[in-house]
């Protein structure tokens, strides 16, 4: 749930329940605060108060009072506890490699504290209202691009923020600053824990970062999508072709729900066209167009689809408590499970990656067309303004045909790669931190392939004139137009019109301009 403050900042209260989706980007991406409801403080001292008996008990405890791993036989003296805790965070924080983007330590930060807040892990309300704390300050531990299987959990990045609360390592401030943990945490007013039993491994054994990771790819790709509907109606239109094929009769005899979403905003973006209706007449000799045009609904409803199977799992880890130990406080007892296995999350990230790969490779045909003059229907080659002394868009469809080419390196799964470790006891994990990691990129190239083709379809439907484009279209062009991109004309620098491009798909801009003629998209 979410509150306003009288500062106008935004609060996000963790319960005993699941942390929505919206929720998650409000901490991750805008910064919000955080603060632990009350039932979710009395479900920690509920679980708190049967590890502090476990803890004094003669009878062994995994994660209590033994190793841990492959050394899980050994069992703990009293005196050692405290040690073992901070041993463990301390090795286990582990990662190589650049730094991870804050907006993913914020939420893998997050979902750990949802985690905590649900009263199956044992950690005391001290500890997770610290975490919360770093949260709200802006304090981002510097975790690294590698160290994590995916099981048991994230292991490696959750250690580098458990290490913070410690008051050890690094950290970034709110203001982006490189210094120590101890020194950020002095500043914001907050002192360090020292960690009690089961309270490191409490903090480490969790899918959350590629849930995180997971999360924010979903609200990316529901963006992009519809955003590739667009781009598809503009080359639908500057290449001339029919919107017969999106009629929803077509549709409703192979009932894909997301291909008739995109179908239907195929007809909405192109109502009004006049370069669509001026080629509908008894005069049209085009039987049928290509498929990268008359597919577009049934390659983009297969990703709508696949994104939503991939939001289901998401919806479901966000309800789940992942720990190893977990604790049952109705039942005053702690077991062992495999919750903290990766495999649902990871698969789906593979789902996604291939999605992003294959919509961008849809994307990059449609764009070659326009360049094409014996496909093009009448523009000039490569959209030039003197083709021969001019290039046009040639290196832009190079541009997305190597963008395309990595999304479909990334789009290999990892799930199906497994390195044992831990000495054999860890001897079948999941790689979903890297599953979720290349997701991104993907995401990132979707981003780009796409941009490129508005950009080129933009210049197709000026060179139609006198022939108008749908009101939906032409506001893409007058949005483009009005952030600098300029119309055909000689060759000019075009590597800053293809970034400009991308910025106005990735900050929403593009669907936001034809939403306010058509109203919003269907998902």
């Amino acid at each position: 749930m979410t509150t306003g403050t009288s500062d106008l900042t935004q609060t996000v209260e963790i319960g005993v329940g699941a942390v929505s989706f919206d929720d998650l980007i409000a901490v991750a991406r805008e910064g919000s605060a955080v603060r632990l409801s009350d039932d979710a403080l009395a479900a920690i001292d509920r679980a708190r108060a049967v590890v502090d008996e476990l803890a004094g008990a003669p009878t062994p405890a995994y994660g209590i009072s033994t190793g841990f791993g492959a050394l899980a036989t050994r069992h703990i003296p009293t005196e050692m506890r405290a040690q073992l805790q901070r041993s463990l965070v301390r090795s286990h924080a582990a990662g190589s490699g650049p730094e991870v983007e804050r907006e993913v330590v914020r939420a893998l930060m997050l979902l750990r504290l949802s985690t905590l807040a649900t009263g199956h892990t044992g950690v005391r309300r001290g500890t997770a209202e610290l975490l919360a704390g770093l949260l709200t300050h802006g304090i981002t531990p510097v975790v690294r691009e590698y160290g994590s299987l995916g099981c048991s959990g994230d292991l490696a990045p959750l250690s580098h923020c458990a290490l913070a609360l410690m008051g050890e390592g690094e950290v970034r401030d709110a203001a982006g600053t490189l210094m120590p943990a101890a020194d950020a945490l002095a500043a914001a007013g907050l002192a360090p824990v020292e960690l009690a039993a089961k309270e490191g491994l409490a903090l480490i054994n969790g899918t959350d970062g590629m849930l995180g990771m997971l999360v924010m790819a979903i609200a990316d790709l529901r963006m992009l999508l519809r955003t590739a509907d667009i781009a598809a109606a503009m080359s639908v239109e500057g290449q001339l072709a029919t919107d017969r094929v999106f009629a929803p009769e077509l549709q409703a005899i192979r009932p894909h729900p997301g291909q008739a979403a995109s179908a239907a905003n195929l007809v909405a973006l192109l109502a009004g066209s006049g370069v669509v209706a001026s080629h509908r007449g008894p005069d049209c000799n085009r039987v049928q167009d290509a498929y990268s045009l008359r597919c577009s609904p049934q390659v983009h409803g297969a990703a709508r689809d696949t994104v939503d199977h991939a939001a289901l799992v998401a919806g479901r880890e966000l309800a789940s408590a992942v720990d190893n130990p977990v604790v049952l406080a109705e039942e005053g007892r702690v077991e062992s499970n495999g919750n903290f296995h990766g495999a649902p999350v990871a698969y789906v990230l593979d789902f996604l990656a291939i999605v992003a790969a294959d919509v961008a490779s849809i994307s990059e045909r449609r764009t070659d067309r326009f360049l094409d003059k014996a496909r093009n229907h009448g523009l000039p080659p490569f959209l030039a303004d003197d083709p021969g002394v001019d290039s046009g868009h040639m290196i832009a469809q190079y541009t997305q045909a190597a963008i395309v080419s990595e999304l479909k390196r990334l789009a290999v799964p990892a799930s199906v790669d497994s390195i044992p470790s831990s000495a054999m006891q860890e001897d079948h994990v999941s790689m979903g931190w890297s599953a979720a990691r290349k997701l991104r990129r993907a995401v990132d190239g979707l981003m780009r392939v796409v941009a490129i083709e508005v950009l080129t379809a933009a210049r197709a439907l000026d060179l139609r004139a006198p022939l108008t484009p749908s009101p939906a279209t032409g506001a893409v062009v007058a949005l483009l137009r009005g952030a600098g991109i300029e119309g055909p004309g000689p060759d000019r620098h075009l590597s800053p019109e293809i970034e400009a491009a991308v910025a106005l798909v990735g900050s929403g801009a593009v669907l936001r301009a034809a939403e306010e003629v058509v109203g919003p998209l269907r998902w």
